[in-house]
């Protein structure tokens, strides 16, 4: 399986991505992707975080 990485910057724009959650209202797990919210119009607040916030 290949993965290809594409170079975000600040200010830029995000390439369009799926991503699994947990929805606890309903008690089980779906998908998504980013196109689809933005259509929705609704916000969206991307957070990275390395390493669970370690300190090295």
């Amino acid at each position: 399986m290949s993965t290809q990485i594409t170079p975000v910057r600040v200010g830029g724009a995000v390439p369009d991505f799926k991503i699994d959650y947990f929805d606890p209202s309903i008690g089980d797990f779906g998908s998504t992707t980013l196109e689809t919210v933005k259509k929705g119009g609704k916000w969206a607040i991307l957070f990275f975080y390395p390493a669970d916030f370690t300190f090295v």
